[in-house]
């Protein structure tokens, strides 16, 4: 309700959605830089959509954006109907940041209806940011960075953008993305440190917010061959620069997981009056926190949690103003010349919400145990395919979906490979990875009639 009301009390919105033309109405926050693609495609002649909402389209209608209806979000995916999953998260977090894009449009004199941020560029950054995901959640990830130690890594996101460059599209002997715009390509880069950046600056590799060595292609067409000044060459500095779209991307994200997983908590039992009070009992927390756990204590009891924290979404989204900024980037595209600002009380009761579905649910004892498994399952199932399937001199059994041993056997060394098992085990949901565990291991389980 509360995005409804907004664009209909709203007389600048309503006058750009609701217009009538024969053409798009030119934005002057996006030029020819920002609209550049990757590699360069002719425009389908009569495509009456904007590149961004072509962006947008490809990513629905994909295969792994499909796939995240059976990823874990918070609980593992297929216990009962309620619970979010990658899929019904990142709708939402689409959702925010469309709503984020229309509210700063209204409220904010730095943008008018010829000068604004593109809700559907930004609405296709949100669908996208979770498709490199593995199953199991946050345990898939550690996992396979553990396993890729010795050759790349794995990280979601450096995943997600190796899915949208190289892997939407693949067919054996070629790989294809979506032929993303700078402005789109810059908007999921959420972090632009290699694996190669972390282990020249630390000396180690890292645990997440890399991209792969290979990537920095990538990160190089982002910013037009540009030269990255001292003050950037820092890689958590390098990973904090982010263009508007993506620190929008950022804030929706964050309104998204850290609202909702209190609300699928609460409703699978794992926060309660109880838990809660036990759990503020053990903090030192100043009034303002105290007040927004006691406010939450009332809407449980009251059995009213939900609806409330459907009008927190609300609040979040009108927490954003927009503020200029100079320095790299900002000579050169409108989406580094301006920064998402979040009123600081809005941030802080997002870091609470973050905090309690933290000690409440991840870790606790069900969950501990469900990752253990999940991880368990995919390092014996990557084990396996890696003594069977990567060694192409190997006499191993064929356990791999044809496809996939096709894919295998056009790379030419072992780091390819690896990246190939790790780019199918990646893409397994976790009822697939379970069934493929249960024929590799069970003994009283698979059939020859049995589909993959």
């Amino acid at each position: 309700e509360w995005g409804i009301s907004s664009l209909r009390s709203n007389r600048k919105l309503a006058s750009l959605i609701n217009s009538k033309k024969s053409e798009p109405m030119h934005n002057d926050f996006y030029t020819t830089f920002d609209l550049e693609r990757f590699p360069e495609t002719t425009a389908q002649e009569g495509d009456y959509r904007t590149a961004f909402q072509i962006e947008r389209d490809r990513i629905i209608f994909s295969y792994p954006f499909r796939r995240l209806q059976s990823k874990t979000q918070v609980f593992q995916s297929g216990e009962y109907d309620f619970y979010r999953t990658r899929l019904t998260h990142s709708i939402e977090v689409a959702k925010v940041g469309r709503s984020i894009c229309e509210f700063l449009l209204t409220s904010s004199d730095l943008l008018r209806e010829s000068f604004h941020i593109d809700a559907d560029l930004t609405e296709a950054i949100c669908l996208a940011h979770d498709l490199g995901h593995p199953p199991f959640g946050h345990i898939g990830e550690r996992k396979l960075n553990d396993l890729m130690a010795k050759h790349g890594g794995f990280e979601g996101n450096g995943q997600t953008l190796r899915i949208l460059t190289e892997l939407i599209y693949e067919r054996p002997g070629r790989t294809k993305g979506i032929a993303p715009t700078r402005a789109f390509l810059d908007g999921v880069m959420k972090y632009k440190s290699t694996q190669g950046d972390w282990l020249k600056q630390t000396g180690k590799a890292p645990k997440n917010h890399f991209i792969y060595d290979e990537q920095a292609q990538w990160r190089d067409q982002v910013f037009g061959g540009a030269t990255l000044p001292a003050d950037l060459l820092e890689t958590k500095a390098l990973n904090k620069f982010k263009s508007i779209e993506c620190q929008i991307m950022d804030w929706a994200d964050d309104t998204a997981y850290s609202l909702h997983d209190i609300v699928d908590g609460i409703h699978a039992r794992y926060i309660s009056v109880g838990s809660l009070t036990e759990w503020a009992a053990t903090k030192t927390l100043n009034a303002d926190q105290s007040k927004l756990v006691d406010t939450l204590c009332q809407k449980i009891k009251s059995n009213s949690y939900e609806p409330y924290f459907g009008s927190r979404v609300g609040t979040f989204v009108h927490a954003c103003s927009l503020h200029t900024r100079g320095g790299f980037m900002s000579d050169r595209t409108q989406r580094h010349s301006f920064d998402l600002e979040i009123d600081p009380a809005v941030k802080a009761e997002s870091a609470l919400y973050k905090d309690i579905a933290l000690d409440l649910i991840f870790k606790s004892t069900q969950l501990q145990q469900i990752e253990f498994k999940g991880g368990y399952i995919l390092e014996r199932l990557y084990q396996a395919l890696c003594e069977n399937c990567v060694d192409p001199d190997s006499k191993g059994l064929n356990l791999l979906p044809a496809a996939v041993q096709e894919l295998l056997a056009h790379e030419a060394d072992a780091a390819g490979r690896h990246r190939r098992l790790c780019d199918y085990t990646a893409g397994l949901t976790d009822g697939l990875a379970v069934r493929t565990y249960k024929r590799l291991f069970d003994a009283d389980f698979g059939s020859i009639a049995e589909l993959q």
